[in-house]
Formats: structure tokens, sequence, C-alpha cells
């Protein structure tokens, strides 16, 4: 096998780990492009590709990370990762893991840790890598990676909700959302929401948002059915689609591009937290993205009265 098919097959699983170490699709993809870069220009062949391809996109990650973090705490209003609409990698053995690692709500928890912490956990705890190779990925001892992973786990575990719905609960769930959100139904909605469900939308100051989140099942319901049966008016549509392993919609405007993503939380048999990705920065993998702006504009026009 060359390089070229010896990299194409561990593709999936570099930008897996990228993606999980930055919470963004462009920076992972980056990340696995550098990657085969180093790759192609190396000297030698290494003894275990999936080794010296992990450990370097780790690396590439981390750095990145430490960019980002600084970005971060000047972004305008919520950061939330960017939205994947699917993992590449899959392993049948871990499974339960990766779908549970790649959820919004995961990957909020993972921003918790410092960027050793968050490579060692995804490493570890999210792909089995032994400490060698993790040690090995990050530049520290064994016995610091071991530390490091102890850490991590008690973080993550602390931020965890004790009971989170299965994925057929979350799918019927969800249908019932969205069924009631096209029909503008308010108590159908509340119904669905729990007592102290959140709302919130990560537009990074480069498109219309709420000026805070919106707190409670009636407040939520309220919003949510003046707001989407208007924008269906101006034919806007939402295409339910899975979110980060999780229940959501992709909304696209009439020419059918990406206005805004929605996933959804579910816990305890109720819609715990409502997201909402509107920056477009954050969207152009979808694909084509809308002008958000003129869309807001034509949905207050329409909301006018006719003299």
């Amino acid at each position: 096998m060359g390089r070229v098919e010896e990299f194409a097959e561990l593709r999936p699983l570099l930008f897996s780990i990228a993606y999980r170490i930055l919470g963004s699709v462009g920076d992972a993809e980056d990340a696995v492009q550098e990657t085969w870069l180093r790759f192609e220009a190396g000297p030698t062949r290494p003894r275990s590709a999936k080794s010296f391809l992990s450990a370097v996109v780790t690396r590439i990650s981390i750095d990145v990370l430490r960019s980002a973090r600084v970005r971060r705490e000047e972004y305008v209003g919520p950061w939330f990762p960017e939205p994947l609409l699917a993992d590449p990698y899959e392993d049948p053995a871990r499974s339960a893991e990766l779908a549970d690692s790649v959820s919004t709500a995961a990957l909020l928890l993972l921003e918790r840790l410092s960027p050793l912490e968050r490579a060692v956990f995804v490493l570890r705890e999210v792909f089995d890598f032994g400490f060698p190779e993790v040690a090995s990925a990050v530049g520290r001892s064994e016995d610091a990676c071991r530390q490091l992973a102890v850490r991590a786990r008690r973080h993550m575990r602390a931020g965890r909700p004790r009971f989170e719905a299965d994925r057929r609960e979350r799918e019927e769930l969800a249908g019932r959302f969205f069924d009631a959100l096209r029909e503008g139904d308010v108590d159908g909605l509340q119904q669905l929401l729990a007592a102290d469900v959140s709302l919130a939308g990560d537009a990074g100051g480069k498109a219309p948002q709420l000026a805070r989140s919106v707190v409670g099942a009636e407040k939520v319901a309220r919003l949510l059915a003046a707001v989407f049966p208007a924008m269906a008016r101006i034919d806007v549509t939402g295409e339910p689609h899975v979110i980060n392993g999780r229940p959501g919609a992709i909304f696209r405007d009439r020419d059918g591009r990406v206005l805004h993503t929605l996933g959804l939380d579910v816990l305890d048999g109720r819609i715990q937290t409502i997201r909402l990705v509107l920056n477009p920065d954050k969207l152009g993998h979808v694909g084509p993205v809308a002008d958000a702006w003129d869309i807001s504009r034509e949905l207050k026009e329409s909301r006018r009265p006719v003299e």
C-alpha cells in the first residue's frame, strides 16, 4: 500500500480526532491536510502509520486549539461547535463512545478541559489508544497522561446528565417536536419541553440572533410558535437531519441555501436544550449559505399589517 492509499484509509479517523479536539469542521479539515503534507514530506515511512498520523494530527490540533481559545474569549454571544452532519469514522466496537463524544453537549463539556486534557481524553476514552501512544502524541510521559486522563474523566462525568434518552426515544420526541413547530402549536410544544428548557443561538455577531438565551417551557414554546411558522410563510423550510449525532434540522431559504441548523438535547423524556447555529462562518460545509439579514428583513416585512 502506498502513502496515498494508507493516508486515505486513515483519513476518517484523523478527521474524527481533530474535530473532537477542535469543535470545528474547517479547522479539523485543515489539520488533516497539514498532517498529510508532513506525512508526504517525511524521508522515511513510519513503522505504524496509524500511530504516527494520529500523533501528528493531535499535535497540530492542540496548537490550533490554543490559538482558537484566545479568539473564543472575544467571541460575540454563545459559542457552539460547528454542526457535524456525519462522523466519517466508524468502529462498531466503540459506536456508543463515538456517538456520545460527538454530541454538542459533550463537545461543550470538552471546552472546559485544557488542550492537553482534551487531547488525552479524546485519544484514550473515545478512540481507546494505549497510554504509550497517547504519551507519544501529546509529548508527555505515560504517568503524566494517566493523571491528565483522570482529571479529564472527572470533569466530564461531573457535567454529564444522569439519564439521557436512547436513540429511539430521541427520534420519536423530535418528530413530535417538529410537527408542533410547523403547526405553531404552543401547547403541543410546551408539553415536549422540560420546565427549565433553554433556547440559545450562536451567531457570532454575523447574523441576527437572540439578545440572550430564552429559558422556560412557556417562553420557549411561545417564541418558537411565533417565529418558525412565520418563517415558513416566506418559504424557509426545515429539513430534519441528525446534527452531531442527535436529532436536529437544517433550515434553508427558498433557494435551498442554509440559514441555520437546530439541534436538540433530550433528557428524561423532555427536550432540555435547543441550540441554533446561525454564524455563516460555521455553515459553509453544510451547503451554500443564505443571507440571514435579508431573511430577517423579509420576515419583518411579512409581519407588517397591509394598509
